[in-house]
C-alpha cells in the first residue's frame, strides 16, 4: 500500500494544470514565459490573476485528492502522508511536463489541508501556516519569502504536535523542497531585485 500511494500521488501531483489551461484557453505555454514555473504564482503573471487562481486551486485539489484516497488504506496515516508528499514532488517534477514544474507551494497547502481534513482532523495543520504566510506577505510584499515561512512553519507545527513518522518526514522534506525550488529567488531578495506584489 506504501508503494500505491507513493505512485499514486506521484501520478495526480503530475498533471501539470498551468500547462494545460494556459494551451487550452490562452493558446501560451507558461513555460516561455516569466519565471517558466507551472505554478500558479508564474501563471498568474503571464496570463492573469483569473488564470492564477484557477490553477493554484486545482494544484491544491489534486494533492488533496491524493490524500482522500489513500486515507482508506490500510495504515491511513502512513499511506495519505506518503501520498501527499509525493504527489507535491509530483507537482514539482512532474512526468507530463518533461520533470520541470512548480515550487511546490500550492501543493504543499493542499497536502498539509488533505492531511488536517482526512488524516489528523486539526485545522491548526494548514490555518496557522497560512496566517504566517498572509502576515509576512501583507509586510514583504513578496510570495517567495512568504511562501519558504509557511513550509518552516507547517514543519514546526507538525513537528510538535503529530506522533507519525511518516508525516514528520514528509512536512520537512516538503518545507526542504519549497526551499530548495526558491533558491533563484532567494538570491533575488539578496540582491534587492525580487519582484514585488501590488495587490496587497
Amino acid at each position: 500500500m506504501y508503494i500505491l500511494s507513493i505512485v499514486l500521488g506521484y501520478l495526480l501531483g503530475s498533471i501539470p494544470f498551468a500547462l494545460v489551461i494556459g494551451k487550452v484557453f490562452y493558446n501560451t505555454d507558461v513555460r516561455k514565459h516569466g519565471s517558466g514555473n507551472l505554478g500558479g504564482t508564474n501563471t498568474g503573471r503571464v496570463l492573469g490573476k483569473k488564470a492564477g487562481l484557477a490553477v493554484a486551486v486545482l494544484d491544491v485539489l489534486k494533492v488533496v485528492l491524493a490524500i482522500a484516497i489513500t486515507s482508506k488504506f490500510e495504515h491511513a496515516n502512513v499511506c495519505s502522508s506518503l501520498a501527499g508528499c509525493a504527489a507535491a514532488i509530483g507537482h514539482c517534477y512532474p512526468l507530463f511536463a518533461r520533470f520541470k514544474g512548480g515550487k511546490a507551494v500550492a501543493t504543499t497547502f493542499g497536502y498539509l489541508f488533505g492531511i488536517s481534513a482526512f488524516t489528523f482532523h486539526d485545522h491548526f495543520i494548514y490555518l496557522l501556516p497560512l496566517i504566517i504566510f498572509l502576515m509576512v506577505l501583507y509586510f514583504t510584499k513578496i510570495v517567495s519569502i512568504s511562501s519558504i515561512c509557511f513550509g518552516i512553519t507547517s514543519s514546526i507545527y507538525v513537528l510538535c504536535t503529530i506522533d507519525t513518522t511518516a508525516t514528520i518526514f514528509a512536512t520537512i522534506l516538503l518545507t526542504i523542497l519549497m526551499i530548495y525550488r526558491h533558491r533563484a529567488n532567494l538570491e533575488r531578495i539578496k540582491n534587492g531585485t525580487e519582484n514585488k506584489i501590488t495587490w496587497m
